[in-house]
């Protein structure tokens, strides 16, 4: 039944993307943060112009929650989760990093994942037990082994991070660019978990776990990737934090992380 529902949402996606896209400049500089977050809210009001009355004609009987930066658990039921500009300080900086995701969760698991990016025209989709396809084509996590060839990433979650977070993830950072070949440090969390279900990343850990990342972790999961908390623990939406990875690339990047 889920599966059904995925061309519809993919539309409805594709639509908000190109209605961002009339909004978006490379040229775009922004003086100021009361600037900069009136012109992310702008966005994320077009964007949500969209998909609201789309989504809700797909699925009426399913909750709707826009809150790109809430956490913890939800009430039973469906919920579609709603990023609406994944990326949006990227946007809003006429940079190329950002997204639209949407996600439908059942009962605290995520079942089905929509992940456009405009400006490349490429759609991770993915739903739960049918695999992870962009623009059609079905894709596998990285075949890595060691992490000395790997190529890693981690970012935050929100702006203003909170302190303790931020020591522990430079903390990270440091553990692992010791350990690969490469690690990136970049926003939205959920453009690094689409390319670890690409292949092209081999890992990607946060210390938060955000309701706007759960359409990426579907998409590694449903193309063989391993997805726990920093116990190792299989990944749950009230999980305090993620590793994402490859699975031959899993357990050594935990070992760093919680060394």
């Amino acid at each position: 039944m889920t599966h059904e529902l995925l061309p519809a949402a993919a539309a409805a996606v594709r639509r908000a993307g190109e209605r961002l896209l009339t909004r978006y400049s490379t040229e775009t500089r922004q003086s100021g943060r009361a600037e900069l977050l009136a012109a992310a809210y702008d966005n994320d009001a077009a964007v949500v112009d969209v998909l609201r009355p789309a989504l809700a004609g797909i699925r009426p009987q399913a909750s709707w929650l826009n809150d790109e930066h809430g956490f913890g658990p939800l009430d039973e039921g469906e919920w579609w989760l709603i990023d609406p500009v994944g990326g949006n300080v990227n946007t809003v900086h006429g940079m190329t990093d950002w997204n639209v995701g949407v996600s439908l969760v059942r009962d605290g698991r995520p079942v089905l994942s929509v992940l456009y990016v405009p400006l490349l025209d490429q759609m991770f989709t993915a739903t739960e037990g049918g695999g992870t396809f962009l623009n059609g084509v079905r894709l596998q996590v990285s075949d890595k082994e060691s992490l000395d060839g790997a190529l890693a990433g981690t970012g935050q979650s929100k702006p203003n991070q909170d302190p303790e977070i931020a020591e522990r993830m430079g903390a990270s950072f440091t553990a692992m660019m010791k350990s690969t070949i490469y690690v990136r440090i970049s926003v939205p969390a959920t453009h690094q978990l689409a390319q670890v279900a690409a292949g092209r990343m081999d890992l990607h850990w946060n210390f938060e776990n955000v309701r706007s990342q759960v359409a990426g972790v579907l998409l590694v999961q449903e193309a063989g990737g391993i997805v726990t908390d920093f116990d190792g623990k299989p990944w749950t939406l009230t999980s305090t934090g993620y590793l994402a990875a490859a699975p031959g690339v899993h357990a050594a990047a935990l070992e760093v992380l919680t060394a």
